[in-house]
């Protein structure tokens, strides 16, 4: 039930996002824009929609920001794929987009997504200004140098440090690479109804560090065909991972712990939560 739900919603989002692109000029960078954002789980997409359906808020309006969040993800892994970041030539079982183009393309439909992700959280559909704004700023910050472009840096010195980093040093650099996307979208609900956050914010977090348990299990025994892209890069390269730090059981139990914490924060919407709590029971049941 839950999947065909999140497929509805990566549904709805491909549709949104066939409008704004296709009504921008056709050429490489704009193809290599639709490349980037086509497929994948579309599981940020999916928080801020059910993050508004809780408040009560039309999807007419959530469609914006939902679709936003998703450029930007693909902005950034158009961005990690290319040679001077991790250097992958395969995302989601396709060719990257500097593969399929060029560096230089590559680079400049990355640009084009990061800033379309800004346009779409403030267009006058998403509502009063006030509540734009506020996505917009907070956005600036999950997605910087106060968050996932932290969480990247910190990944890289990682590669030079001279001594190994500590499971500490893991948690904070994920809590930026991959949760601070997380949080923001799945705050984004309360953000459009003007309503508090931080339950939804304790929640994400939970998600977000689950989700990158579950990617580092599946880097070690996932199958590559499934997961689209290569499998065991973190171990060939000496990356301090959660299984590394961990062992493979020790993080499998962590990540079930995060999540069933992370669904007790949900514990005061009742029943209308339940899908929430079947997306965190899926990051660590996922396959890809």
């Amino acid at each position: 039930m839950f999947r065909e739900k999140l497929a509805q919603d990566a549904a709805r989002i491909q549709d949104q996002f066939d409008l704004v692109l296709g009504a921008l000029d056709d050429m490489d960078v704009t193809r290599a824009m639709a490349y980037a954002t086509e497929g994948g789980k579309r599981l940020r997409g999916f928080l801020v929609l059910e993050s508004a359906r809780l408040h009560g808020v039309d999807e007419d309006c959530a469609i914006w920001p939902a679709v936003g969040i998703e450029a930007l993800h693909a902005y950034s892994l158009v961005h990690d794929d290319l040679p001077c970041m991790d250097d992958d030539d395969l995302r989601r079982g396709r060719p990257t987009a500097h593969i399929k183009w060029d560096e230089g393309t590559a680079v400049l439909a990355g640009d084009a997504l990061q800033t379309l992700a800004f346009e779409l959280c403030t267009r006058p559909e998403v509502g009063e200004a006030e509540v734009r704004a506020e996505l917009a700023l907070t956005l600036a910050k999950a997605s910087g140098a106060q968050g996932m472009v932290l969480g990247q840096a910190l990944d890289i010195a990682a590669e030079t440090a001279a001594t190994p980093l500590t499971l500490d040093d893991i948690t904070r650099l994920q809590a930026g690479k991959t949760g601070a996307l997380f949080e923001w979208s799945a705050c984004a609900g309360a953000r459009l109804a003007q309503a508090d956050p931080e339950p939804l914010r304790q929640y994400a977090q939970a998600l977000g560090l689950a989700f990158q348990i579950a990617d580092d299990i599946l880097d070690v025994e996932g199958d590559a065909e499934k997961a689209g892209k290569r499998l065991q890069k973190d171990a060939d390269a000496g990356k301090a991972t959660f299984v590394s730090l961990l062992g493979l059981d020790a993080a499998k139990a962590r990540a079930v712990e995060l999540v069933e914490r992370g669904c007790a924060t949900l514990d005061g919407y009742g029943a209308s939560a339940e899908t929430l709590k079947d997306a965190a029971r899926f990051v660590i049941a996922r396959d890809s």
